[in-house]
């Protein structure tokens, strides 16, 4: 698996610029665009920043031949939010979204 270009298939799925995915994941633009360009892999920490950037696990990152769900940070608040619900409180906000 080419991690560079798996990166570089995140970005342009989420139509962000290499300053964009820098500014996201918490590390320099110089940082990752150096890395870019040099072909080099980054390392497993920085990996681990981009991927949370991202709204996804390495786990998910390293996955091949399936779709991967990217959620933006307020999709997966509220999927936080909604398993801390009751079953009873879940079907009444489903109920009041369906309407």
């Amino acid at each position: 698996m080419d991690i560079n270009k798996k990166i570089d298939e995140l970005r342009f799925q989420r139509g962000w610029s290499m300053y964009e995915l820098a500014q996201e994941a918490g590390i320099t633009q110089s940082t990752l665009t150096s890395m870019m360009k040099r072909g080099n892999p980054p390392k497993i920490d920085t990996l681990e920043c981009i991927c949370e950037a991202f709204g996804i696990t390495l786990a998910q990152f390293f996955v091949q031949d399936e779709e991967i769900e990217i959620l933006a940070k307020n999709e997966k608040r509220l999927i936080s939010l909604f398993r801390k619900l009751s079953a009873r409180q879940q079907q009444g906000l489903i109920e009041l979204i369906d309407r």
